[in-house]
């Protein structure tokens, strides 16, 4: 799957630090306004213990993991839906991604600047929120208006569609964002279709000083109380921390890490809540070329994850021998884990799991 994740947020709050320390693309992280003009695209490896085990189990000679797109959005201000600072720009580009990341300033320091004044994380989500909000209002106006005349000639679906998209339009003028919008079946491709900014699953970042990590602090709680309002989660991370781990050889992170009392990098937490977000899943498969890791949606059923594979296997799908990964952990090998009866043989309706490792069965 392609999966973008957009790092959204005002100027100056760390997004360019942290996306190089993400992806090492070398975008600028200088202290001004609009320094990132072109989005930035990273592709990052996400982090998963359980594949270099499954190249073990099943003598896979390397491993190729799964992977997860970020975008670097250049920063946001106050009347962007306008095109201040290029706003209109930057809204489109936040438009193409799967879910944002709003990275949302969580630590003073009088030779940082802020767009503001000053750090104060609830005005600043606000400012953000308002420039999504106005923005997906100017999209449903539109739509109203190209209805209206439709319907206003009689026309039966027209009517049906402008019944929604006032709703909508009346839903968005009260604050609230697309993505709570109650809607019928029938009815969701008419907002689907829309690409709305705040239909979109959204994951905050306070960005902290180090001295906060790991428990952050009131700006951090602040926060914490917006995301979950709005169902969602918060992952405090030290830009500047992070960029001085991406700068260490790997066998020299985790003392780092140890060092600062921190389990795992804030990158790492990161990667893992962006797929919580998007309610995306980890499977596997192996054979004598390497190990993989795969990601699909929660849900997905075995002809579809196969198609993650190659479309070929989707096509012809007969059936999956699968084998969930703490058994297969546990059984120590192949052999064992088909003599205690672990694999088991998979159809097409079959709902893959979080850690399943499967090999499909396919005709050609």
């Amino acid at each position: 799957m392609s999966l973008q994740c957009g790092l959204v947020g005002l100027p100056n709050v760390g997004k360019s630090t942290i996306f190089n320390a993400l992806s090492s693309a070398g975008a600028e992280a200088d202290n001004y306004p609009f320094c990132t003009v072109d989005p930035n695209v990273g592709v990052v490896p996400v982090p998963d213990e359980r594949l270099p085990r499954v190249a073990e189990l099943a003598g896979s000679p390397e491993t190729v993991p799964t992977s997860i797109e970020f975008v670097d959005i250049a920063g946001l201000v106050e009347g962007a839906a306008e095109g201040e600072g290029l706003g209109n720009q930057f809204l489109a580009q936040i438009r193409e991604v799967d879910a944002i990341i709003h990275v949302v300033r969580c630590f003073e320091d009088d030779e940082v600047a802020h767009v503001a004044g000053s750090v104060d994380p609830v005005r600043d989500v606000e400012v953000i929120d308002t420039e999504l909000l106005l923005k997906d209002l100017e999209t449903v106006e539109k739509r109203v208006e190209k209805v209206s005349t439709a319907a206003k000639k009689g026309d039966k679906e027209a009517v049906r569609q402008l019944e929604v998209f006032e709703r909508l339009h009346d839903h968005l003028s009260d604050g609230e964002w697309a993505r709570s919008f109650e809607v019928s079946e029938p009815a969701r491709p008419l907002v689907d279709e829309l690409f709305l900014l705040t239909d979109k699953p959204v994951l905050y970042v306070a960005n902290v000083g180090e001295e906060a990590l790991p428990d952050g602090n009131a700006y951090v709680d602040r926060l914490r109380a917006i995301a979950q309002d709005e169902g969602t989660r918060v992952v405090s991370i030290s830009a500047d921390l992070e960029a001085q781990i991406t700068e260490l050889a790997p066998a020299e992170r985790q003392l780092f890490l140890d060092d600062a009392g921190l389990q795992r990098s804030g990158l790492e937490r990161l990667i893992h809540a962006a797929y919580d977000v998007l309610d995306l899943i980890t499977f596997f498969t192996a054979d004598e070329k390497g190990a993989y890791a795969w990601t699909v949606e929660e849900g997905t059923q075995a002809p579809q994850a196969a198609g993650e594979v190659h479309s070929d296997f989707e096509e012809g799908f007969i059936k999956a021998e699968t084998i969930h990964f703490s058994d297969f952990d546990e059984a120590d090998s192949e052999a064992a884990a088909r003599e205690a009866g672990l694999i088991r043989t998979e159809g097409k309706d079959y709902v893959v799991e979080d850690g399943d490792v499967m090999e499909f069965r396919f005709n050609v």
